[in-house]
């Protein structure tokens, strides 16, 4: 057992053990195994963006198998993606690399007034699929936001009591400028606002130097919040004063170097880990494993 990782799940000391065992098993798989990060392959785009959009820059992604396997081939501690994906793959990569199924997920063929996500997936397919944890967007901001508290209320509750912990992407839209979507004030309360729905692991976008609230300005600006490493450290302060297992996304396509940058300043600031997948599976497939291999150094070091 890794000390490091008997610590983080000490604070989730409340939950039953099948919620703690999946828990253990994705921070204890993987390059990163061990070490208290995580590195997390991502690949709900298809259906958020469109395949040609998605896969086109690299066509073997297509293929749901490519993912599964550049996820273990890379090392990394779990692969997430809608039902689709995850049924053409489980029978090979359940046990294999822990799954997460992403639950709800939502198109661009139409705009909604109110930014919300269908559900799309059941706990009870989690569990016939094998999936160490099952994931699920908010978008506090949105006007539609207490439709998503409740929805995850309910589904946390069942996920819960077969021992399945929950990933939540925590992304602000809808009821705020677009800058204010990653400024600093609304991505900490966005973290926050999945810890108090009992996320077990929260997924922000790296926060920029924006203020987007002027009810809290007065209070940001005392808070260090000039680069990254210190936006990084207060976002981790937001989620139970780093009580809860945060990690960042990677966000749009870029540079490798951009890419590597970014993580050596969230490592810095005390992020648990990244889960990036445009920025991974777009590329050829030795240059994503290499990239993905290159952030856990980081985050190993």
């Amino acid at each position: 057992m890794s000390e490091r990782v008997e610590k983080i799940l000490s604070n989730y000391a409340g939950e039953n053990p099948g919620v703690l065992g999946n828990l253990r098993r994705m921070l204890s798989t993987g390059t990163l195994a061990g070490t208290g990060k995580m590195v997390i392959l991502p690949v709900d785009q298809g259906f958020e963006h469109g395949p040609g959009r998605t896969f086109e820059p690299n066509p073997a992604g297509y293929d749901p198998e490519y993912h599964a396997h550049l996820a273990v081939a890379s090392g990394c501690n779990a692969y997430a993606a809608p039902l689709g994906f995850i049924e053409a793959v489980a029978s090979r990569y359940a046990g294999r690399i822990p799954l997460i199924l992403k639950v709800n997920n939502s198109d661009i063929l139409a705009k909604t007034a109110a930014p919300i996500s269908a559900v799309t997936s059941s706990v009870q397919d989690a569990l016939r699929l094998g999936c160490s944890a099952i994931g699920f967007t908010i978008y506090p901001g949105s006007p539609a936001r207490n439709e998503m508290y409740e929805q995850i209320r309910a589904m946390i509750a069942e996920a819960r009591n077969v021992g399945i912990p929950t990933v939540m992407w925590a992304y602000a839209r809808g009821g705020m400028s677009k800058d204010g979507e990653t400024g600093l004030d609304v991505i900490a309360y966005a973290a926050h606002i999945a810890c108090q729905l009992g996320a077990h692991v929260v997924k922000v976008k790296p926060p920029t130097g924006f203020l987007e609230r002027d009810d809290s300005r007065k209070y940001y600006e005392k808070i260090p919040h000039e680069t990254l490493e210190e936006r990084i450290r207060h976002v981790v302060k937001s989620c139970f004063d780093g009580k809860r297992i945060v990690i960042f996304s990677g966000g749009e396509a870029k540079g490798t170097e951009e890419v590597l940058a970014e993580i050596r300043q969230i490592h810095a600031g005390g992020g648990f880990g990244s889960i990036m997948g445009r920025n991974a599976f777009q590329r050829p497939e030795a240059e994503s494993i290499k990239l993905l291999q290159d952030a856990m150094a980081i985050y190993a070091s």
